[in-house]
């Protein structure tokens, strides 16, 4: 249940403090006194929008602080204790319900709690906190939208959207694993369909893609690519470019060193003999002629290589143009394909791969196929099954609805729920049915869809009784009604006030209202108050003990300044709630019994 309920900065309120406890409260006051900015705090709680005008001014930032407990078996609350979002402690613990009758399903033992908080600044953006840390709106939304429900005049016309009729049938079925189920599969079903449709739209250009890949492919083989070509084909177009250069020192070294008349071999022999002559004579001469037949050998072997050398180089044009071609072709080709010639070869080879995926195209689209089939036949069995079980509770629903209806002054009332399977055709993530909210107001009248007949005080007792039928259903810990009496009063009123009271002996309830016939069978009546204290507007929020119920009510029943008549009304119906609350509880212990 919402145990705690901190507000400051938001429109009129500067700052507030709410212990909350189980069962049912009741929030009066005068219009305009403010009683919708504690709804609007509790929207912005489970996600609603968050606007800059709502901070109060002279203030540079809103915030709305709550805690919610939770039993520790719940498994919301061990997905929260795994995200690390579960707090424990810190907070204020809610002060009792006055009466001691306010107990029921939302007053069980709780021992754990979520800390939430989100602060609205004037300029800039928001901050949410789940439990002490960061959160997204989305976050917000998924974690505390389960925990509260806010039922409004606006959600009464939303009550005639078939969507929410659906919403409202799933909620009483418990569908909530199932339809969970349905839309992963629905994701599944999108996801392949969309594959598939992407496969044969491409089936209308995979001819021209084949096509062009298969001349990349021929080109790139007919190069006959080589890793490192390019660098040895540029070192030999340097070599045949000088070839007469070369030719040219090559000649003329053989000739100075060898083939002259004064060539440099025998001019270095004649020294070399007449050296050794003189040997004999003195040992430095056969040292030297030594040396010097060495280099006369080392001189004739340089000059027999540049002989050869001379004998193979020519220069050739043609030669140079096949190198200046080549080196052109393998340009052109690493320019096209990643720019290096090892990126060219290894472009023909990917090439190659999707030449070879596309000659598989049809095999690809019969597995994309396949798979669209079985997320069909899976879709289709869920939708199904979901079908199965909203028309096995749709009666049960309008029944209970109706019982409720018929205590609420509508007698002779019924609502028929009709579910419409629409077929593949309108298969989506929710399934493929219609549900189709179907009103009689009077016996013998034939149901119509109730977005066309119900009036407004219709409505606001349908809805109700909507909220009655769903409580041991779904998992809400709170209720929030904001006026939904709207166009009811008298016995109706009062009865309404007796509903209230035993959804609250299933959920926490909070409901602001009007009426002073619900109000007497709270068990906890908060009244909203608006002063002014040195020119400056503020809201705060009393607790009122039982004295005070009374004037709140006669104040409700007979205005400003109410007559004795109205105060000995007022406590005449504070006496009938109480004893009515008490045959509840003993109502209620006779069926735990």
């Amino acid at each position: 249940m919402l145990s705690f309920l901190r507000i400051s900065g938001l429109a009129l309120i500067e700052s507030l403090e709410l212990p909350l406890g189980p069962g049912f409260t009741v929030v009066t006051g005068e219009t305009g006194a403010g009683k919708s900015i504690i709804v609007d705090a509790l929207g912005l709680l489970r996600g609603g929008r968050a606007r800059s005008d709502l901070v109060r001014t002279g203030c540079k930032e809103a915030q709305v602080e709550a805690v919610w407990s939770l039993r520790p078996d719940d498994p919301r609350w061990r997905s929260l204790a795994e995200a690390g979002r579960s707090s424990e402690g810190g907070e204020p613990a809610p002060e009792p319900a006055p009466d001691e009758d306010a107990a029921g399903a939302a007053g069980d033992e709780t021992d754990e709690g979520l800390l939430v908080r989100r602060v609205l600044p004037r300029s800039g953006k928001g901050r949410i906190y789940l439990g002490g840390s960061l959160a997204t709106a989305a976050e917000l939304a998924e974690t505390v939208g389960g925990l509260i429900d806010i039922t409004s005049q606006h959600d009464q016309q939303s009550l005639m959207d078939p969507e929410s009729q659906l919403a409202i049938v799933d909620a009483f079925a418990q569908n909530g694993e199932l339809l969970s189920r349905m839309e992963d599969v629905h994701r599944t079903l999108s996801h392949a369909e969309s594959e598939v449709a992407a496969f044969e739209a491409d089936a209308r250009t995979r001819a021209e893609r084949e096509d062009f890949l298969r001349f990349q492919i021929r080109e790139l083989e007919e190069a006959n690519l080589v890793p490192g070509e390019d660098e040895a084909l540029r070192a030999e177009r340097e070599r045949v470019r000088g070839a007469e250069k070369f030719l040219a020192a090559a000649a003329r070294g053989e000739q100075v060193l060898y083939s002259a008349e004064a060539a440099a071999v025998g001019m270095i022999g004649s020294v070399a003999r007449e050296l050794e002559i003189l040997a004999p004579l003195d040992a430095a001469f056969g040292a030297a002629a030594g040396r010097l037949f060495d280099a006369q050998a080392v001189v004739e072997d340089v000059a027999r290589e540049l002989g050869r050398y001379a004998s193979t180089v020519r220069f050739d044009p043609q030669r140079l143009e096949q190198i200046e071609e080549r080196l052109y072709l393998l340009g052109r080709l690493m320019r096209k394909h990643g720019g290096s010639l090892e990126a060219a070869i290894a472009s023909r080879d990917q090439l190659a791969r999707s030449l070879s995926e596309l000659a598989a195209y049809e095999d690809s689209l019969g597995e994309r196929r396949q798979i669209l089939a079985r997320a069909r036949e899976q879709a289709d069995a869920l939708a199904v099954e979901l079908g199965q079980k909203r028309r096995q509770v749709a009666r049960g629903l309008g029944r209970a609805i109706d019982e409720t209806l018929q205590e609420l002054g509508l007698k002779g009332a019924r609502v028929l729920v009709e579910v419409e399977d629409r077929g593949n055709e309108g298969l989506g993530p929710k399934g493929r049915d219609r549900v189709c909210f179907q009103f009689a107001p009077n016996a013998g009248e034939p149901p119509r869809p109730l977005a066309k007949i119900a009036s407004g005080g219709e409505l606001s007792r349908v809805m109700l009784a909507v909220k009655q039928a769903l409580a041991r259903a779904d998992r809400t810990l709170t209720y929030v009604f904001d006026e939904v009496d709207t166009g009811v009063g008298g016995a109706v009123a009062e009865v309404i006030g007796l509903k209230l009271r035993a959804i609250a002996a299933e959920r926490q309830v909070l409901a602001v209202t009007h009426l002073p016939q619900i109000a007497a069978h709270a068990d906890r009546h908060l009244r909203v108050e608006k002063v002014t204290d040195k020119g400056r507007t503020f809201v705060r929020v009393r607790d009122l003990e039982l004295a005070e119920r009374e004037e709140e009510i006669a104040r409700m029943l007979g205005g400003i300044e109410p007559t004795p008549e109205a105060a000995e009304h007022a406590r005449q119906m504070l006496r009938r709630a109480r004893g009515a609350r008490l045959q509840l509880k003993q109502a209620r212990q006779r069926r735990r019994a």
